[in-house]
């Protein structure tokens, strides 16, 4: 309880650290100092361990080197796929025992896909790290890629697609918004859950070779977080990924060029879901960790991070013509999106409330947020980023990308300073340059119109 008393505390006090008004962002924040340690096994298997002892339970990520941007035209979602494939056996663990074995220790688990990605982790008491780690060398090693897997779990991911996509109120519209923001680049143009048409005409050797081509330990990252020995850590890791094989891919992903189709964008869906009409705006913007994408994550908190926030306040609690807005970054490896999306009350207006949104960016890139505005935003920043990292399964899947993404996880610990960098002045010039209407795309959800009444 002491740790993880002390652990906390250090958490405000970076907080506290990070507000004051007084001292110059580089004086006032200084990089996390977490002892993060990097080793790189015979096979590519690059490794990575953050030690700490505040809680006794550890966490184990494997982050492959796949996600949707490395799939082929007509073979989209076989990322997502094996994301399911992946609990379904392996050489010495019998179909759905992943799961089994882990929550019957005590443990959680899951996986993810994106764009950029895909990861498995699972968090366990620190007795257990030996049991985590064989479990993802045995599916490394020898995943079962079977006609009766792949057919069942096909079916998995199309109804998986229509709970979550087809029958959701306006996630049709934010797919179509990233269809129309990324038109015509191939690596983001198309979303993690892929197409169900490809799925339907997908042929068990495609799966395979899919297969073959990206799950292998040079093209993947294992991040262990938690309550362990190193050298204890590093024995059980050599044991069990060792004899894991190396493969080349048939053919080196290099994504590319990202050319921005002209001009603004707009369609106009009907979602039989929603009850009320919505939109979406959309801008393409500099990959993450570039300056400018630091300084439109700050701006995207001014203006829907908090019931102070700009839009919030304006559309929400002032002006009763939404029930929701939100703003934010897609953090991609790639050219990153920046996205705004507001769910109007019954009788609002869609081009009065997105005259209102118009207003707020116009502000934002003309005149700047205020110094209040800047203090909030960072110290919410700040805060959201050390609270985020508490849970060693965080850091575990966090570290992961880091590594896989920028070549080095110990990058996390820098966040801090860079967000502290960012001035008015950059927030003002990134929404002036990035966020203009001149290269906004615009997706708007209209509900069914009801049947009028004789």
């Amino acid at each position: 309880m002491q740790l993880l008393r002390t652990f906390s505390l250090l958490l405000v006090a970076q907080i506290v650290s990070f507000t004051s008004p007084s001292i110059a962002a580089e004086e006032r924040v200084r990089p996390l100092d977490w002892p993060i340690e990097r080793v790189t096994l015979d096979n590519g298997l690059r490794v990575i361990l953050a030690r700490d002892t505040t809680s006794p339970t550890v966490a184990v990520a494997v982050t492959y080197d796949v996600g949707a941007r490395n799939e082929e035209p007509g073979r989209t979602g076989f990322a997502h796929l094996f994301e399911h494939m992946m609990f379904q056996g392996s050489a010495n663990v019998a179909k759905g025992d992943h799961f089994k074995l882990v929550l019957s220790r005590g443990g959680t688990l899951n996986g993810t896909t994106s764009s950029d990605r895909t990861n498995y982790y699972q968090s366990l008491p620190s007795s257990e790290l030996a049991l985590a780690l064989w479990l993802e060398a045995d599916r490394m090693k020898s995943l079962d890629v079977s006609v009766e897997n792949f057919e069942n779990q096909r079916k998995v991911v199309q109804e998986e697609y229509r709970m979550r996509v087809a029958n959701a109120a306006y996630v049709p519209a934010q797919l179509r918004l990233y269809e129309l923001v990324y038109e015509g680049y191939r690596p983001y143009a198309h979303t993690a859950i892929g197409s169900m048409k490809d799925l339907d005409d997908a042929r068990i050797e495609w799966v395979r070779s899919f297969h073959e081509a990206h799950y292998a330990p040079n093209l993947a990252v294992l991040s262990i977080a938690g309550d362990f020995d190193t050298a204890e850590a590093m024995t059980l890791v050599r044991r069990y990924f060792d004899a894991a094989k190396r493969r080349e891919a048939p053919v080196a992903f290099d994504p590319p060029a990202f050319v921005e189709p002209g001009g603004p964008r707009k369609d106009v869906l009907v979602d039989r879901h929603a009850k009320t009409p919505a939109f979406f705006y959309g801008w393409a913007i500099p990959k993450a960790r570039e300056p400018e994408n630091y300084a439109l994550q700050i701006a995207a908190r001014i203006l829907a991070d908090g019931e102070s926030s700009r839009l919030h306040r304006r559309l929400v609690r002032d002006g009763a013509v939404a029930t929701e807005v939100h703003a934010g970054t897609g953090q991609r490896r790639g050219p990153d999106i920046f996205t705004v999306f507001v769910k109007l009350t019954e009788n609002a207006k869609l081009d009065e409330v997105q005259a209102i949104v118009d207003a707020e960016l116009r502000s934002l890139a003309e005149v700047g947020p205020t110094d209040a505005e800047m203090r909030k935003a960072s110290s919410r920043t700040e805060s959201a980023y050390l609270f985020g990292l508490q849970s060693n399964l965080n850091r575990a899947t966090r570290l992961g990308e880091y590594e896989l993404f920028h070549g080095d996880a110990r990058l996390l610990l820098e966040e801090p300073v860079r967000f502290a960098q960012v001035t008015a002045s950059d927030v003002r010039a990134a929404v002036k340059k990035w966020l203009t209407t001149e290269r906004r795309t615009l997706v708007e959800a209209h509900p069914e119109a009801k049947p009028r009444e004789d």
